[in-house]
Formats: C-alpha cells, sequence, structure tokens
C-alpha cells in the first residue's frame, strides 16, 4: 500500500510504503498557549506571575538535547515538538505517514490535586490540539486528554469532542497512585465505546517504579513499564473488558517485550485462582489479545535479532503491535531502520501500517 504526498519547497512527489506512527507528541511553547482556552477562576491561577505550573519530570535529562533528539531542536528555543512545519518537513513528509496519532506532552491525571482545576486544564489542552494542530494537516489525529481525578467529568469531556472526526482515542498517563480497572473509572470506558475511541495509556512525569523514584534515570528508564503491567493486570482483574467486550486499550512507549512472559504468569494464576474474580470469563492472555495493542517503541534490540522476532512470534498474534517513532524524542525510531530484518514483510506491513489502521478504524 502507497500513499504519495506534495512535499513543501520544490514541487516533487514520492511514493513508498504508508505508514501509520501512533506515538507523535506535539508540544506547547509553555503552559501560557492553555490561556485562551481557560475560564475563570482558572485563567488567573495560571496566568498570574509565578503563577501554577505543571508537575515537572524529576531527572535532569542526561542526553545533550534533553528530550528531544538533535534532528527535533528548535533553532529559535521553542520546545522540540511546538512546531507544525518542522513536524510536517522533518517527520510527516519525510517517513510518509499517512496518519499520525497525536499523544502530547501533558497529561493532567499527573495532578493529584483540585480535581476541577485539573479537568478545565484538560479541556483547554483538547481545545488548543484542535486549533492549533489538528486544523493544519488532515494527517494528523487527536487524543482526548483527560484527567482520573474525577472520572465523571471526563466522560463529559469525550462526550464533548469526541465525535470530532480526527478524533481517535483517549489518552492519560499510567499513573502510580491508583489501579484504573476499579469500578470508579467505568465511566470512561463507557464513554471510550460511546464515541468509538480507543483509551490510551502514555507514560506521564509522575510515572514511577515499584521502588518509587530511583537514584538514576537509567534505573527508572528501565524499570518504568512495571507501569503499564499492573495497569493491564488491573484491567483483566476487576472485569473491565468483561463488561465493556467493546474497549480497545493502547499501550504506548510501555515496551512490549515483556508480554509473553505477563501473559504466561497471568493465565497460570488465572487458572489456580480464579475463583478470586470469579466475574473474569476469559483467560487473561486471551482478553489481552483480543482487546489490547502496544506501540512498538522503545523497541529492544539483543545481539541476535532473531530473538525479538522469536519473542515477537511468543506473543501469539500478528496483530499485536502498532508502529511508534516517539517523534521529538531523544530515543525517535525511524520507520525505515527500526522494525528487525528477521520480521517477514507482511509482518512488518502489518506493525507499520495494517494493524493501528484496523485498531483506530482509520
Amino acid at each position: 500500500m502507497t500513499v504519495t504526498h506534495q512535499k513543501s519547497g520544490p514541487e516533487q512527489e514520492k511514493t513508498k510504503n504508508a505508514v501509520i506512527d501512533v506515538d507523535v507528541h506535539e508540544s506547547m511553547t509553555s503552559i501560557h498557549d492553555l490561556l485562551p482556552y481557560l475560564p475563570e477562576p482558572y485563567y488567573s491561577r495560571v496566568a498570574i506571575a509565578d503563577g501554577w505550573k505543571e508537575p515537572t519530570f524529576p531527572y535532569a535529562y542526561p542526553m545533550i538535547n534533553g528530550v528531544a533528539m538533535a534532528e527535533a531542536v528548535i533553532d529559535d528555543g521553542r520546545p522540540a515538538g511546538s512546531d507544525y512545519q518542522k513536524m510536517k518537513t522533518d517527520l510527516l513528509d519525510a517517513h510518509d505517514i499517512e496518519a499520525a496519532i497525536l499523544t502530547g506532552s501533558f497529561y493532567p491525571s499527573d495532578m493529584q490535586v483540585q480535581p476541577h482545576f485539573s479537568a478545565a486544564l484538560a479541556s483547554a489542552y483538547n481545545d488548543w490540539q484542535i486549533e492549533n494542530w489538528l486544523a493544519k494537516d488532515d494527517r494528523l489525529r487527536g487524543s482526548v486528554c483527560i484527567s482520573l481525578q474525577d472520572p465523571v467529568a471526563a466522560a463529559r469531556e469525550i462526550d464533548r469532542i469526541g465525535s470530532h472526526p480526527q478524533i481517535v482515542q483517549i489518552i492519560t498517563s499510567v499513573i502510580p497512585y491508583d489501579v484504573i480497572g476499579k469500578p470508579i473509572y467505568h465511566p470512561i470506558y463507557e464513554a471510550a465505546v460511546r464515541n468509538d475511541l480507543v483509551f490510551a495509556l502514555h507514560q506521564g512525569n509522575v510515572t514511577g517504579t515499584a521502588v518509587g523514584l530511583p537514584p538514576y534515570y537509567i534505573e527508572w528508564h528501565t524499570a518504568i513499564y512495571q507501569n503499564w503491567q499492573s495497569q493491564l493486570i488491573s484491567l483483566v482483574a476487576h472485569g473491565v473488558f468483561d463488561l465493556y467486550p467493546e474497549l480497545r486499550v493502547a499501550l504506548i512507549e510501555s515496551g512490549w517485550s515483556w508480554m509473553p512472559s505477563l501473559m504466561w504468569r497471568f493465565d497460570h494464576n488465572f487458572r489456580s485462582v480464579r475463583r478470586d474474580t470469579p466475574w473474569v470469563k476469559k483467560m487473561p492472555s486471551q482478553h489481552i489479545l483480543d482487546n489490547v495493542r502496544v506501540a512498538t517503541q522503545p523497541m529492544e534490540y539483543p545481539e541476535d535479532p532473531r530473538h525479538v522476532y522469536q519473542m515477537f512470534e511468543m506473543i501469539g498474534s500478528d496483530e499485536f503491535l502498532m508502529f511508534a517513532t516517539d517523534y521529538p524524542h531523544w530515543d525517535f525510531d525511524s520507520p525505515e531502520k527500526a522494525i528487525p530484518h528477521t520480521f517477514p514483510k507482511d509482518v512488518r506491513q502489518k506493525i507499520l501500517y495494517d494493524n493501528a489502521k484496523a485498531f483506530y478504524r482509520l
């Protein structure tokens, strides 16, 4: 399958395999970008001198350009990912991205206080994204930013903009302070199904590890997949997929090579102690294969590239992975290089394009 886009500059056409990218981070220049979309009393909390500041990442990035790859750095000092034209040139056009799903860099679920303020920030961000990004390019697809503090308010926000033709999912940070299978969060899943949207979990600024925040960034970056594991187990164990069999869940920037061992362990425990959760009617691995997809980035690369394909085969489905670049971050994955050559051509096609097209119903 191919797609052609008109390039900026001299007229030229370039045709190659189309790509769908499920993790592209648009960024604000500052929290003040949200001011035109914030009502009082929340406007003043952000606008005043020394006003509210969003939760910040606790580590100093050890990479030379911070969170950004060198190619994404903007010369005038604005944050990487905040300039549409640069994203268009460097990502959308350069890699023939047919659809890029925006996942943001702002997650109000990181806040654990002031739920009404958190919900107002999420709503403002959604209006900002629609006006400043989705309106500029039909290839861009949006995510409804929500706060988990008030699931009923989150469901109202999903209903408010979920019918926008370029909105394809709901997104929140993978929180470390609660499990989201609990019934209190079910209004969000009902709204996801009602609006035919994917529910996505992405790391945020408060995402920790099983031992909190370890001393070094490398420890944190290696161990954070524990958050997605815990939330996925919660969704299955609390019967979310039994209650909402049409719910689609995407795990983004979680990695994926841990999935086979989790499914094996989960199924083994389910056979042993399923009386603990009698409302779960399928094997956990089957719920995961039916309702969950995982973004490729970050890809693990063992010394022997055959091993990563063997791990993929152990998952038991060639529809399970969806390609992601993680633009504009330092661990960006190029669609031309990210999938090892040990993956057959037809499987590469499914990962780079077909799986996301089907899952997001693009």
